[in-house]
This record gives C-alpha cells, sequence and structure tokens, in this order.
C-alpha cells in the first residue's frame, strides 16, 4: 500500500486527457464508489484489425455542446458485465488507454458506454485512483480547469480534419457478413463508417427542419451517404428512414422508391416486362375459382407457386402436378395470402444466374446450382456458386433490369431457357458472401467506389491531404 504522504488529493470533478484517443480534455466525475471507469460513447462499432479485436466510438467530450466529436479507435481490452449506478446490468467493451491528469500519466480501463443523461462525459472510478489519489469532497478541479474559451481554442485547433466521407450503414445485423465487409471497405477507404440499426432511428417531420435521431438523441444530421440494407420484414419502415434521409440531402445508394418498388414482387415484375424486358409467364389471381384457368395460362404443370412476400428461397414451392398445384394453390388462398404462379422452366436444370450490377455496369456474376434434392438454386439452403461468363444479351437484361427498377446496387437473377434468357427477380440488398468467395472481387470496395463517384469525391487528393 503506498504512503499517504505520497498520494495526490484530487476533488469530486477533474479534467482529463485521452492522448490517444484524440481527446485533449474531458471533464470527469471522480466516485470512489464505483468500482469502474466510464467514458460517454456513441456508436460503438467493432471491427477486426490485424486480426485483432478493436473498436471504434464516438465522444462528444464537452457538456452541451455536440457539435464537438470526436471519432475514436482502439483495440478492445476486454468485454464484461457492469452494474450501473441505477442497478441495471450492461456488457461494456472495455479499452486500456493512457491517462493524463496534471502531472500524473499512466494506463487506465475504461468502459464504454452511453452516459447522455448524466451530467459529466466521463466517471473516473477508484481503480483508476488507488494508490495514487485522495479525494477531498470539498474540493472541485483539484489539478487545474478550463475556460469555456480555452476549451473552444483546444478542440478548434485540434480537431481533426475531415478527409474522408461519412456513410451510415442502415441495416439491422452488424454481425452480417455482408455488413461487416461493407464497413471493412468504408474504413479502408478512409471514410468514417457509422452502423445505424434500422430499429433504433426514428424521425422528425418539420417542413423547415426535418431531421433522423437516434436512440439516445442524437441527430444523424451530417452524413454525405447512407447505404441501406433493409431486412424485407423492415421494407415499410427502412425505405420510410431512407425517404427522410434523402430530404435531409443525405445521398442513399438504392433509393426509397427504388427499394420499395423491387419488394413488391408483382409490380415489379408488372415495370419489367412493361419495358420490354423478358420474364417467364406469371399469372395472379385473388378468388380461388380462377385457379384452373390460372394453371393453365403458364403452360400447366409443373409450375411454381411464389408468395408475394417471400424472400431467399422461402414462400416458393414446385408444383409437379395439376392437383398439386391446385391443392397448393387454394391452400394459400385460403390463408389469405397472396401469392403468383409462374412456369416451370425445366431446362434450367436447377440453375440461375446471380448478376450483380453497380451503377449500370455489371460488376461480378457466377452461376448459382440447386442443392440435391432441390428443385431451385439458393446458395442459403445448400446450393452451390461457380463463376460463369454471361453472354451480352444477359448483360444487357440484367442493366436494363435495375435500371428499370431505378436501383444503383442490385442483385438480378436470370435463368436461361429455350425463349433466352430470363428475369426472375431483382434484389435490393444483395448479399456479398456468396458473390464474393466465388469470383474473388472486391464487391464491397465496388460499392463504396459507387458512392465516391456520385459524391465526385477524389480519394486521390484526400491520401495526399492526409500525408
Amino acid at each position: 500500500m503506498s504512503n499517504l504522504d505520497d498520494m495526490t488529493m484530487i476533488g469530486t470533478e477533474e479534467w482529463c486527457s485521452f492522448p490517444s484517443l484524440g481527446i485533449p480534455a474531458i471533464h470527469a466525475r471522480v466516485d470512489s464508489g464505483a468500482a469502474t471507469s466510464s467514458i460517454h460513447a456513441e456508436h460503438i462499432q467493432a471491427f477486426i484489425r490485424d486480426g485483432q479485436p478493436w473498436v471504434s466510438f464516438e465522444v462528444h467530450p464537452l457538456r452541451n455542446k455536440r457539435s464537438t466529436t470526436v471519432r475514436c479507435e482502439a483495440p478492445v481490452y476486454d468485454k464484461r458485465l457492469v452494474k450501473s449506478s441505477n442497478g441495471s446490468t450492461e456488457r461494456r467493451y472495455v479499452i486500456r488507454v493512457p491517462l493524463e491528469m496534471g502531472s500524473h500519466h499512466y494506463d487506465i480501463e475504461l468502459t464504454l458506454t452511453n452516459r447522455a443523461g448524466m451530467s459529466y462525459r466521463m466517471l473516473l472510478g477508484r481503480e483508476a485512483m488507488q494508490e495514487r489519489f485522495l479525494v477531498n469532497p470539498g474540493v472541485e478541479n483539484a489539478m487545474g480547469e478550463y475556460t469555456r474559451e480555452e476549451l473552444e481554442d483546444i478542440y478548434g485547433f485540434k480537431a481533426r480534419k475531415k478527409t474522408g466521407l461519412k456513410i451510415g450503414l442502415l441495416a439491422s445485423n452488424p454481425d452480417l457478413y455482408s455488413n461487416q465487409r461493407i464497413m471493412e471497405a468504408g474504413r479502408a477507404a478512409g471514410h468514417e463508417m457509422v452502423f445505424l440499426n434500422i430499429k433504433h432511428c426514428y424521425m422528425k417531420m418539420d417542413a423547415e427542419n426535418p431531421e433522423v435521431h437516434y436512440r439516445g438523441g442524437r441527430i444523424l444530421s451530417d452524413f454525405d451517404a447512407i447505404i441501406p440494407r433493409i431486412r424485407p420484414s423492415m421494407t415499410f419502415y427502412g425505405c420510410a428512414l431512407v425517404r427522410h434521409f434523402e430530404s435531409i440531402k443525405s445521398y442513399a445508394l438504392n433509393g426509397s422508391e427504388a427499394i420499395t418498388q423491387s419488394r413488391d414482387k408483382l409490380f415489379s415484375l408488372q415495370l419489367l416486362q412493361q419495358n420490354g424486358l423478358d420474364i417467364p409467364t406469371t399469372g395472379f389471381a385473388n378468388s380461388p375459382i380462377d385457379t384452373n384457368d390460372l394453371i393453365e395460362m403458364v403452360n400447366g404443370a409443373p409450375l411454381i407457386v411464389k408468395l408475394l412476400e417471400g424472400t431467399q428461397g422461402r414462400g416458393v414451392v414446385l408444383a409437379e402436378t395439376k392437383k398439386a398445384a391446385e391443392s397448393v394453390i387454394n391452400a394459400f388462398k385460403a390463408l389469405n395470402a397472396n401469392l403468383l404462379v409462374q412456369e416451370f422452366i425445366k431446362e434450367a436444370d436447377g440453375k440461375d444466374l446471380r448478376c450483380f450490377v453497380i451503377r449500370n455496369k455489371v460488376v461480378a456474376s457466377m452461376m448459382r446450382s440447386a442443392a440435391p434434392g432441390e428443385f431451385r438454386a439458393n446458395i442459403h439452403q445448400g446450393g452451390s456458386a461457380s463463376i460463369v461468363k454471361i453472354t451480352p444479351e444477359e448483360r444487357r437484361l440484367a442493366i436494363q433490369a435495375a435500371k428499370t427498377m431505378g436501383l444503383d446496387v442490385a442483385g438480378v437473377d436470370i435463368i436461361r431457357s429455350k425463349k433466352g434468357p430470363l428475369l426472375l427477380e431483382i434484389n435490393s440488398s444483395p448479399g456479398l458472401e456468396g458473390i464474393e468467395n466465388a469470383t474473388q472481387k472486391d464487391i464491397a470496395g465496388m460499392m463504396i467506389n459507387a458512392i465516391e463517384k456520385k459524391l465526385r469525391f477524389n480519394r486521390a487528393a484526400m491520401e495526399t491531404t492526409a500525408e
């Protein structure tokens, strides 16, 4: 145990500095009743750097001044359960970083948590003070303090210059391969990437000042671009958010209108046929009385029955006989389910093409083959993928399909038939894992590059400035 004479007296609040995080001054509440120290952090995102876990986050170091933002990155030291003062338990990331307070310089552990409702942006706990400091409850800022003008001067000169774009990934699951790759590609290009959970966003509708807010009250007003990756079950709310981002002049890599119409299978097929693009013969009806004629109009059985709300192969049934087709169609209709019937392309032999289109260019393509015993290619259900060279006609069809839907990024599914290539489906949030693994192409990087070109962002100039 340290000699009391060797310990420094501090007050109930002190100014701290974290040079490795780019935080020159942050006011801390000194609390010997709390074991761990914590710092206010928003948009906490884990990622891998050189094979090691890291975490990025944003800090608003000055109370009541949210415009002052410092973006930080640090290696993950630990992840542990912490019980807060209100009795709730939270699993937090822990980082270990150098602290400067007065003449004292040493490493401390910091947990990352949202302290938006607290008076202080940081809490200094007893583990960071033991054997170094004694707390005098009648003193404040014993290690020195700053005037408002000094703080503004410090952050005015030490604020990091914006060198890249600020891009938000609007999705539901940060752990999905596609989402991780997009975040990784954006960071590698020097941009600030922020994962925005759709469920944590909410909107303020105001003619003069529309806003998108995030859990904790943060206003999302400074994003250069948004990448929507909306799961089907969140289409309505997700598209409403994209529409709101568009209203505050954030560029969306796939606009709200394009996503909405591409998610409506019936409407998308009608748009394709209106624009002269070939699709399998398809039928749609509301009444079970019309089942017989519906089957005949798609050349009879075998045929495909598709639920309009299905995705990734779910809600797709092969009816091999007329009797089976009638049973399936009538069963779905009895449940008030909207469905399509579509001709079965036997010669495709359970294979289809996935063409990945980015801003009117097919950047990659693969052949998907059905798993044994399945009739439809689907790598989510045991199918396989391989590189394929598509024909000029297939390339034209894929590009025109994406244009018709108004999508900057699209996964266009094509089936080869005796009549030529036919469009099956257009996906506004195509997965990256299968096509990146099959083609070994950096599709995520191409998506970031498309944003740069749209916004006329000069990466070379950014890199020169950074040097």
